[in-house]
């Protein structure tokens, strides 16, 4: 979510499970005058005692089975049941609901702003009536911060309270949820085991932003450089999902990767599809809409991972004027067409 231009500071088919009963009691060393394993208590020899069963082992085992087959219907049908891409575009109001400076989705009053959100999904509906609209909500939940925090990893994590509000502002709009991460001095395997309680609900999805992702740059303090992330940290993510997707039976994620240079993602030709997670590279620069194309040309068309998503800013896509934020239908008209919309 940084600029083209110069601009303010913006501070996982489910594991099946064994029966229980199908399973050996875990062994416990005999205690002192009982038999020991393998005899009967009088001397002879007993039947062999189970040996335990590794659970991760089968875990994994489920887990690769389930991929398989997430394989074998991707194969046949183009997508797993459930995927929201490509049937429908998605149309999403970017921000925090605690900042007004962070995006439309925290700036104005709830009800005024989804009063302004129907008429820009109209707009969109309108605009490409062969294809659906699925409504989003995009809350920056682990936020870069200004000052080093007490572990000196420069985020902060929304209140259990916040993310489980903006859930619900979501359910009562018909919206998905995506929970986005700016990791500061973190890194996505740190911080992304806080969202899994949440990233069970199916209409929760998740973006990454590589901007403020400054792990491999000591010293500095998010909004000072642009930060980066390699494809191996897009493959942590993926694989994240797909265990989640996989372990609770859900319909395919999709993940936003926001991008504006050509060094936020590195390896990008090194990042693995996998059908449970619809990777998103997403066009997150703002300016007048020739430069936004050709960024849009230059980091997302010519770099193709999946699908491709288009950013619009209220607050600097018109700026200076005659500027204007580019319609639905100049949006459409990219090639390809981005499939991912979203509004700060």
């Amino acid at each position: 979510m940084f600029s083209l231009l110069p601009r303010h500071v913006v501070v996982a088919a489910s594991l099946s499970l064994l029966a229980a009963a199908s399973l050996p009691a875990c062994q416990t060393r005999p205690a002192e005058g009982e038999p020991a394993a393998g005899l009967a208590a009088d001397g002879s020899t007993a039947p062999a005692t189970p040996a335990p069963i590794d659970s991760a082992q089968i875990r994994m085992q489920v887990i690769r089975r389930d991929s398989l087959l997430a394989d074998s219907i991707m194969k046949k049908s183009g997508q797993l049941p459930g995927a929201i891409l490509p049937g429908k575009r998605i149309v999403a109001f970017y921000g925090n609901i605690r900042s007004k400076g962070m995006g439309i989705l925290g700036r104005e009053p709830k009800e005024q702003m989804f009063r302004k959100f129907e008429k820009v999904l109209a707009e969109w509906r309108a605009a490409d009536p062969s294809r659906g609209v699925q409504a989003a909500l995009h809350n920056v939940t682990i936020t870069a911060q200004g000052t080093p925090g007490k572990d000196g990893k420069w985020r902060l994590m929304n209140s259990k309270a916040t993310i489980e509000e903006v859930l619900s502002w979501a359910k009562e709009h018909n919206c998905i949820l995506f929970l986005d991460v700016q990791p500061g001095h973190s890194t996505l395997a740190a911080e992304l085991p806080k969202l899994e309680q949440y990233l069970k609900d199916p209409i929760v999805h998740l973006g990454i932003d590589p901007e403020f992702s400054l792990s491999t740059m000591p010293g500095v303090r998010p909004n000072q450089k642009i930060g980066t992330l390699d494809a191996k940290d897009v493959n942590f993510t993926v694989n994240f999902l797909a265990r989640i997707v996989s372990e609770n039976k859900l319909p395919p994620k999709v993940l936003t990767v926001h991008r504006f240079t050509r060094k936020m993602i590195t390896n990008y030709k090194n990042i693995k599809l996998d059908p449970r997670v619809q990777i998103v590279m997403h066009m997150d620069g703002h300016g007048e809409p020739t430069l936004k194309k050709d960024s849009y040309k230059d980091y997302i068309v010519a770099e193709p991972v999946q699908y491709t998503g288009f950013k619009l800013f209220y607050e600097y896509d018109a700026r200076p004027k005659p500027h204007h934020i580019m319609t639905p239908e100049e949006v459409i008209a990219l090639t390809p067409s981005p499939l991912y919309i979203q509004y700060q």
